[in-house]
């Protein structure tokens, strides 16, 4: 038997270390090859999770339990659908914008050269690529990308199919949770943990994600910019995506600013985008979080380039919440690794320590 207060190693510590990383390495590449599968698989769920109050609040109103498992797949396919139809139309019109401006846009990059010429700054491989610039490729990239993320809840009959059965089993799971034994309470209480979590900061994205659009709608009508609404929903749908959402929201508005008011309106977009965003998700938003869903902006951003890797755009848009399931198994529920949690976290309180 160990002394007490030490730890028995049956590998040296270098060691640990190395099979650890290869293990994450290991489970990456495996998640990577069956993101098909896991990704709706876990989008369903984070989905359920987040309307599971709606049902609770049905059942607490004496209402049968077929009627709140009904509610819940009424909200759900909503969300679904109101999002798939968001992203088309915001991504389908800045395609249609892009195209009627496609000969002032080309406009711009010759001059650009030019510009650079006169300056004494056109160099071979500056030039190069500059005439390597074509419009109607952008335009098509950009139709593409439209496409792809359409995709993401479009998936049809799979996520359909999948989001019926987590909701039918969401209100049994919570009950058996009930019955767990004391040798499965740990992995119980990381998933309520987890649970509780996605919720908090489903809430939260969604009341800021509407504070900032409707500020950018303000901005937008402020600035004389053509349809401010449909780039208010894009920047409501980009803000789903931690740290470097809000640029993709800013692009199409910007480049409309450009085009209908020159540098200068494009430049005032870019600020009232980059204040906004900073004070209300920077200074605000991790405030309201707090600790229990707040991830430091280093930890946010690696985990949205790592999940994005692992499942692509879902990944990008799962980033925190997925980071959250991470954290609770493997962190929140052992007391001997609670100094990690806090150094992860975007709180600087001390926890009232001295």
């Amino acid at each position: 038997m160990p002394r007490h207060g030490k730890v028995n190693r049956l590998l040296p510590r270098e060691t640990l270390i190395i099979v650890t990383v290869a293990g994450i390495i290991v489970a990456a590449l495996g998640l990577r090859a069956f993101a098909d599968i896991i990704a709706p698989g876990l989008l369903a769920l984070i989905l359920v999770i987040a309307v599971q109050p709606l049902r609770a609040k049905a059942l607490a109103l004496k209402a049968p339990a077929w009627l709140a498992t009904l509610l819940t797949l009424i909200a759900l396919y909503s969300i679904v659908a109101g999002f798939t139809l968001m992203i088309v139309l915001a991504g389908g019109h800045f395609v249609t914008v892009l195209s009627d401006y496609k000969p002032y846009l080309q406009e711009l990059v010759d001059d650009a050269g030019y510009a650079l010429a006169r300056a004494g700054i056109g160099s071979t491989p500056i030039e190069s690529a500059l005439s390597s610039i074509d419009i109607s490729k952008w335009i098509g990239f950009a139709t593409s990308l439209i496409g792809g993320a359409a995709g993401l809840l479009s998936s049809a009959t799979f996520i359909v199919i999948l989001l019926f059965f987590v909701a039918l089993d969401a209100g049994s799971f919570v009950e058996k949770l009930r019955w767990v034994p004391a040798s499965g309470s740990r992995m119980a209480s990381a998933f309520a943990i987890f649970a509780k979590g996605t919720r908090d900061y489903s809430q939260v994205s969604t009341l800021f994600g509407l504070i900032i659009a409707l500020i950018d709608v303000a901005a937008l009508y402020a600035l004389d910019i053509p349809d401010p609404w449909m780039w208010g929903m894009l920047a409501f749908l980009t803000n789903y995506i931690p740290n470097i959402g809000f640029i993709i929201g800013v692009i199409p508005p910007t480049l409309i600013a450009l085009m209908e008011h020159g540098p200068g309106t494009a430049l005032t977009v870019v600020i009232v985008y980059s204040v906004v965003n900073f004070v209300i998700q920077t200074l605000i938003q991790p405030r309201i979080v707090g600790n229990q869903v707040g991830l430091s902006g280093t930890v946010a951003f690696l985990s949205l380039v790592f999940w994005a890797m692992i499942f692509g755009g879902i990944g990008a848009v799962l980033a925190v919440p997925l980071t959250l399931l991470v954290r609770a198994i493997f962190i929140d529920v052992v007391p001997e690794r609670a100094w990690i949690s806090r150094l992860i976290s975007s709180d600087n309180s001390d926890g009232g320590q001295k």
